[in-house]
């Protein structure tokens, strides 16, 4: 048996670090069912109660980060490197703020018709914050090793297709007969989502450093 091992054994269980994670990853993953919803309408005054909602959970995943950060400050022994543990909790933040501001956008830019590349990537958005939300229960056995990092490797994956979406998306802008000022507000808005994408990426990168470092 290995060390990492023989010490997950010894050691005393710490149920509220993944009991928080798991909070996290399922808010967020709400989160993300909203958004794929409130793009698909066709007006902001359609949307203003799903944005509403995802400001409220927003507020709702800022307490999960501040629970679990005090919850690192204030234990003496943590299931896993203290520094991937704020990691990953601040990487889900990070998804749940970047979509958050991006809603927000939508209705200060008055943003109607939602372009079909911003659907596109709203969905590439909730496929890896689902990876996310499956993968962060396994942690509790380390034994899920490979299905957390398979998971992992189809969050990149989903980031890399964001990527070409976005790119494909900017340079259709500057090719269309529209306002410049329009232009601007529509790209904001994809940057916020494709950044959303990045923030599931290094949410991976903390998973597969934890399942690396401990078996």
């Amino acid at each position: 048996m290995k060390y990492n091992k023989i010490l997950q054994v010894l050691l005393p269980r710490h149920d509220k670090f993944f009991n928080l994670f798991e909070e996290a990853a399922k808010n967020l993953q709400e989160v993300g069912a909203i958004l794929r919803e409130a793009v698909r309408l066709r007006s902001n005054h359609e949307r203003e109660d799903k944005i509403n909602q995802i400001e409220a959970l927003e507020h709702q995943g800022d307490d999960i980060t501040h629970r679990i950060f005090h919850e690192l400050s204030s234990s003496f022994i943590t299931p896993f490197d203290r520094e991937d543990i704020h990691v990953l909790a601040a990487s889900l933040d990070d998804v749940l703020d970047y979509i958050q501001g991006t809603t927000k956008r939508i209705t200060l830019y008055g943003i109607d018709k939602f372009p079909s590349e911003g659907i596109v990537l709203a969905d590439l958005l909730k496929q890896a914050i689902d990876e996310i939300a499956t993968a962060i229960p396994m942690l509790r056995d380390m034994a899920n090793k490979e299905k957390v990092l398979s998971a992992c490797v189809r969050i990149n994956s989903l980031e890399n297709s964001a990527d070409d979406i976005f790119e494909h998306a900017v340079a259709g802008l500057f090719k269309k007969s529209i306002a410049a000022l329009e232009v601007i507000k529509i790209k904001e808005v994809l940057v916020g989502l494709e950044t959303a994408t990045d923030k599931c990426e290094d949410a991976a990168n903390a998973l597969e450093t934890i399942i690396l470092k401990n078996t």
